[in-house]
């Protein structure tokens, strides 16, 4: 608070109740005359300068101490209580103490000194006069640390698992005073400073103090809140700086500004009481989950975190969908990299507002019975010298072998996963955006890239583990440690691997030992992209071609148990010249269509859980491009074409509708009772048929003609405990843009039997199409 000269204001000087140890100023001996009072003021009316030693002067100024708080600040010394700020640029300070104000030696370099005769170090402030204009300031060098011994324990284990309530900026109220905490974790820093916009980005007057062997730097600065921008200016053991943003920080600048935002613990009203409460009911092995996967910034570009709560709410909820997944949200500098290369884990990004703002947009979708899964990027980070790489100077976040230090695919670097502190990073970063976000999920990206060392590497660029083996045994124990804590922390949480290997034990339990001598990692789901490549190669073909390549289209059943499986359709089959779904297929438009929708009702069929990138939903012909964002266009009113689009959107939303309230498709998806063929092998007609089943027996019939004739008074075999099927769904009815042909009425089998079953029926095949029949 502002005073007038002399009037200082009284200062609260009582400790935090976490404080820490605190070094007390040792000055040089002193002369029993020294001793006895001090030396006289100059004629300036400035006390004489505080005693201190050239090391410590020096080390100050070139920003190199490990302890600013043992010199600058007020401390006992012989003959009186010293005084030592560093002002750089002052023309004078004045310390506000009893009434008195006594002006500070200037003793060159920004350094500002005196003893003043007092008993006791009193509750004081500072008066800084920069070019005529006096600003009347708390010392941030007389507060104790404002960081507990616990979190510093806790932090030196690697499992402080709230690891963002202790690093990073933090506004509070600590020894009465108002102002922001700073801590940052760089143990082979010389010595740290805070800079910021409120320091003109010079942080000479701002150093920070060790708190001993756990690398935690720490600084509490009176008068800094929330939105104040900042970075660390750390001094690196080969005698440069360099300026870092918080890796810890909550909030960032809009890129391709760098600058780390103080943010405030948010006071977010969430209104989602009822679906956190009862997310984890069902295990989502044994519960309904499509998947919407939204590219935030190029769903409809321009939407705002509120804007897209309202209007992607309605439209997935419109859909059907049971969840959404967003590619990375996380702070990333780059958009072309659509979040996988991100430079802030704990921020989410600004460009499309505020941390409350996305906690809207979850809540929103909350409300309306839709789950969130976030992609997350544990995988690797950006080489940017402003950000982790290389933070204080030496390989900290990444290890020093070259060999597991950069991914050869992305230019990026690879965290060292053996060192405990990275993956304290790491696994509480899983914890706070489920934790502070409220997500619903973890799809963790590149989960093979970090399981093998030799990943993308060719003979002799890559070092074996202890065992001579090629698995990252820290990659393994961390993503171990990681899906333990996070279902232990956080209920109705499921976590997804995109792993493209057939690494063994991807959803098995952590204490289970596979055949492989490795616990299982722990993952709830795991991406089936042997499927997506199989069955998409398939699709492409022309129907004439299909059936010398019938295994693609049945292969996956082979090992559909070995895993708890997504089948995804997800960004990445949709970008870089690999065209959009409907553009896979042959034919001309009315087949492309008809492909696409036959596909679609396949894929919902079949055991698995299902993903669906944005804009195949309603047949977008373009490549999906994240500068242009979707075509929305096509589903105008004024486009001429748009029933052929309507009409797939609206096959996507029965599918939807009618997977969620038949138990067959999802009740018994991860175990082979939940599924049987009926006709996996007839190649020449470009068919498959198979029957899901619920927990209760009862079926649901799946038939897929993948060639573009009618197939009149085809037998089916079917079981003879089924009086009579009705067509529950059929992807060439005209609604959807198809021919309608059907097989109306209830179907009732003949006692002929077919394909290994007692009884048969016998149905119209429309041309490349799907049809669903259930019980009637």
């Amino acid at each position: 608070m502002p005073t007038r000269e002399g009037e200082p204001h009284p200062v609260d000087a009582t400790e935090a109740p976490d404080a820490g140890p605190v070094t007390t100023l040792r000055a040089p001996p002193a002369t029993a005359r020294t001793a006895a009072r001090p030396r006289p003021a100059a004629r300036d009316g400035s006390v004489p300068p505080a005693p201190l030693d050239e090391q410590d002067r020096a080390r100050l100024l070139a920003g190199t101490h490990h302890d600013p708080h043992a010199v600058l600040g007020a401390h006992p010394v012989p003959g009186g209580v010293a005084f030592v700020a560093l002002r750089p640029h002052a023309q004078a300070v004045t310390v506000l103490t009893e009434g008195r104000a006594v002006r500070l030696r200037d003793t060159g370099g920004g350094l500002f000194s005196g003893v003043l005769p007092l008993a006791a170090v009193p509750a004081y402030e500072l008066r800084v006069t920069y070019e005529g204009q006096d600003l009347t300031v708390q010392d941030p060098y007389r507060f104790l640390p404002a960081l507990g011994e616990l979190d510093l324990h806790l932090i030196g284990e690697g499992r402080h698992e709230q690891l963002w309530r202790a690093l990073g900026a933090h506004p509070m109220t600590h020894q009465g005073v108002a102002g922001t905490r700073f801590t940052v974790w760089a143990p082979n820093a010389l010595g740290v400073r805070v800079a910021g916009d409120f320091t003109y980005w010079d942080g000479t007057a701002h150093p920070m103090r060790s708190l001993g062997s756990c690398g935690v730097w720490e600084l509490f600065l009176p008068g800094i809140g929330e939105g104040a921008l900042y970075k660390f200016d750390i001094a690196r053991r080969d005698g440069t700086r360099t300026l870092r943003a918080d890796p810890m920080a909550r909030a960032t600048e809009v890129p391709p500004a760098t600058a780390s935002v103080v943010t405030a613990s948010s006071s977010y009203a969430w209104g989602d009481d009822e679906w956190m409460a009862h997310r984890g009911d069902r295990p989502v092995a044994r519960a309904p989950f499509s998947v919407y996967e939204v590219h935030l910034a190029s769903w409809r570009p321009g939407l705002t975190y509120r804007e897209l709560a309202g209007e992607l709410t309605d439209y997935v909820r419109g859909a059907g969908f049971t969840h959404v997944e967003f590619l990375p949200v996380a702070e990333h500098p780059f958009g072309g990299s659509w979040g996988y290369q991100v430079t802030g884990f704990y921020a989410p990004t600004a460009r499309l507002g505020t941390p409350d703002d996305f906690r809207h947009l979850v809540d929103t979708l909350h409300q309306a019975g839709v789950g969130v899964i976030l992609d997350w990027v544990p995988a690797h980070f950006p080489k940017d010298n402003w950000a982790l790489a290389a933070f204080d100077g030496e390989h900290l976040y990444e290890p020093q072998d070259p060999r597991r230090a950069e991914h050869p695919d992305w230019g990026t670097l690879i965290f060292d996963y053996g060192r405990r502190e990275v993956r304290n990073f790491l696994v509480a970063n899983a914890l706070y955006w489920c934790e502070e976000f409220h997500v619903d999920g973890l799809r963790v990206d590149a989960v093979a890239s970090m399981l093998y060392l030799d990943y993308s590497r060719d003979e002799g660029r890559w070092a074996p583990n202890a065992s001579g083996g090629r698995e990252n045994l820290d990659a393994v124990a961390f993503l171990q440690e990681m899906n333990a804590t996070v279902y232990r922390r956080c209920p109705g949480v499921v976590t997804i691997a995109e792993e493209s290997t057939a690494w063994d034990g991807v959803t098995r339990p952590t204490h289970h030992i596979g055949h492989g001598g490795f616990g299982g990692l722990g993952f709830g789901l795991k991406w089936n992209m042997g499927w997506s490549h199989d069955t998409l190669e398939y699709i492409a073909r022309d129907p004439v071609h299909r059936a010398y390549h019938h295994n693609e289209l049945t292969f996956a059943m082979v090992y559909a148990y070995s895993e708890n499986y997504v089948l995804p359709l997800s960004h990445d089959e949709v970008v870089h010249g690999k065209q959009s779904l409907v553009s896979k297929t042959p034919g001309d438009w009315w087949q492309r269509r008809a492909n696409h929708r036959a596909y679609l009702g396949f894929m919902w069929a079949h055991p698995g859980k299902q993903l669906l990138f944005m804009g195949q939903e309603f047949a977008q012909g373009a490549e999906w491009s994240p500068e242009e964002g979707l075509h929305w266009g096509l589903l105008d009113p004024s486009y001429p074409a748009r029933g052929d689009h309507e009409g797939v959107l609206r096959l996507v939303q029965d599918l939807n509708h009618q997977y969620r309230d038949t138990p067959a498709l999802w009740e018994q998806d991860t175990v082979p009772a939940g599924f049987s063929w009926i006709t996996p092998d007839a190649a020449g007609d470009n068919m498959v048929a198979f029957l899901r089943f619920a927990a209760d027996g009862t079926p649901l019939l799946a038939v897929c003609n993948f060639s573009p004739v009618v197939r009149h008074d085809y037998r089916i075999g079917v079981p003879d405990t089924v009086p009579a099927w009705v067509e529950a769904l059929n992807t060439d009815a005209a609604r959807y843009g198809g021919s309608d042909v059907r097989n109306p009425g209830r179907l009732r089998p003949g006692p002929e039997g077919a394909h290994g079953r007692p009884a048969s029926l016998r149905l119209t095949l429309p041309p490349l199409a799907t049809v669903w029949l259930r019980p009637g």
